[in-house]
Parts: structure tokens; sequence; C-alpha cells
């Protein structure tokens, strides 16, 4: 058997890795919250480590409200820089590889094609400084890690714009979307499967690697096609950046090119709209959001 220890057993990431348990029969996974293991406790983190020997630790343990960010610069860099050093260091002490889940919002966006892992990052607000932070720490922590940059991440669970879309479905007529922030959704389904694959080929291959579903759209095109699938009754109408302020900037292009991580680990990867149709069969086949 594989040992497998993941962090932030709540995210949507954590909770797909749970529904694939049955799939992967030789990796037993053991899952942990905030309240269970507090990646920026070191004592918590050892008090886990000792318990059990672990061949892999996945870190899906992020703070992720990146508006709110801004205001909480301090909690967003305990999480996200110091609970990543302290995962790193207990993962070097007791000979376990770290997968590290990672963000696109690393770059600031200006490139406008394809992102490459060797790419220089340039975060433009503090969620993206502080993952990419975490990064660094890891990297100048131990050798035997796989860092994983994701982006739009959705499914049926947690918060995601899948989900809000369906909700102000539900509660609005009309919808402004913008139309000129671009990248690739991913479903989070896939890059659990992908997570898995890694740890069951026994194939570690360590460093930075990118993982996303194929294809670049903007919000507004996410939206129409979340839209047509359900053939939900919302207007949705396409603004510009400049006309939907937030609290915190977000990159205007940040597409992630995955050719070196389906190289490297042999992997496929779908094109979006496929994996957001997979996604809505699951969903409506469960009845159930979470």
């Amino acid at each position: 058997m594989i040992s497998v220890l993941v962090t932030g057993k709540d995210s949507q990431l954590a909770l797909c890795l749970k529904d694939l348990e049955e799939s992967y029969p030789l990796i037993d996974f053991t899952f942990r919250n905030s309240t269970e293991l507090d990646i920026t406790s070191k004592t918590s983190i050892a008090h886990n480590f000792k318990s059990k020997s672990f061949d892999y630790c996945v870190n899906c343990a992020a703070y992720t409200a990146v508006d709110k960010a801004e205001s909480e610069p301090k909690k967003a860099k305990l999480v996200n820089t110091i609970g990543a050093k302290n995962l790193a260091l207990a993962c070097k002490k007791y000979n376990t590889i770290l997968i590290h889940i990672s963000t696109d919002f690393v770059f600031d966006g200006k490139k406008n094609e394809p992102y490459l892992e060797t790419d220089i990052t340039n975060p433009i607000n503090t969620y993206g400084k502080t993952k990419r932070d975490g990064e660094i720490e890891i990297v100048n922590t131990i050798s035997n890690y796989i860092i994983i940059r994701t982006s739009w991440l959705y499914s049926q669970y947690g918060n995601n714009f899948v989900k809000t879309v369906l909700r102000l479905s539900e509660e609005k007529k009309e919808i402004n979307v913008v139309n000129n922030q671009f990248g690739s959704p991913t479903y989070a389904m896939d890059l659990a499967n992908f997570i898995c694959e890694i740890i069951d080929s026994k194939k570690a291959t360590f460093g930075i690697f990118h993982f996303a579903n194929i294809g670049c759209i903007s919000w507004f095109d996410f939206a129409k096609k979340i839209k047509e699938i359900l053939n939900l009754k919302l207007n949705i109408n396409p603004v510009s950046s400049i006309n939907y302020q937030t609290t915190a900037s977000r990159p205007n292009y940040s597409v992630l090119y995955t050719s070196n991580t389906r190289k490297v680990f042999d992997t496929r990867l779908d094109f979006w709209t496929d994996a957001l149709q997979r996604n809505f069969v699951i969903v409506f086949k469960n009845k159930s959001f979470r």
C-alpha cells in the first residue's frame, strides 16, 4: 500500500480525491482538515507525521479568498507561504514526497500566450504572491516535491465559478461577466485523477508542472457554456474588467502551457468543454451539490 496524507480535506480537490478512493485500491488515504492538521502549526504537523508513516503528502490546504486576501495578507501568508514551508520541512524530515497545489495567479497576465513552468513569475495580488512565496519555500527546503499549478478550478464541491453561475441563475434574470480575462477552466476531478496516477505509478518526477484542461476562454465564454449545457433561463452580458472592479487585481491572461506535463507523465488532458459536460453528468447523477 502507498500511504498518502491529504491536507485540507474539505476543499473541492480533496473531496474529489475522496471520491476516487475506491478506484485506487493500492493507495491508503488519510484526510485531515485544519482542526486535525493545522499546517500553520509545526506541532500539529509533527503530531500527524509521527502518528503514521506517509509516502506522499498532498497539500490541498490553502487560503483561496482572492479579494479578501488584500485585507488579510498576514492570514494568507500564514497558510499559503508559512504553511507550505512547514509541510516541506516535515516531508524532508520524514522522507515524504510533497505534492503541492499552486495557481496560475503567480503570473501577471502580460505574456498573452500560454505560460511555461520556466517563465518568470510576477503575481499582481496578495493571493498570488503568497502562493508564489510558498512555491519558493518548498523549492528551497526539499528536493522531493511536485508543485502543480492549476487554473480556474471547479467541481460539484466547494465555492467555484460554475456553482456561482448556477446560484445566480436562481436569484437573478441577468448577470454581467468579464469578457477580457482569459484562462483555462479545470475540472477538479481531472486534477485529482492526475494526482492519483502520479502516486499509483510510483514514478516520481520532481519539479513544477502545469495542469489545466485544454482551451483558452474568457469568464464570459465560460458562463455562456454553463448556461448552454444546463439550458438556464439567464441573460449573460459581457463586460470589461475596467467596468467590473474587484478588490484584488487579476491577470488578464493566465493560460498554462501543459505540454511538458503531458510528456513527462504520459497523461491525457481533456478539452475544457468535455470536462465541463462530464462534471454536470456526475452532478445530476448524484443529484447534489456540496
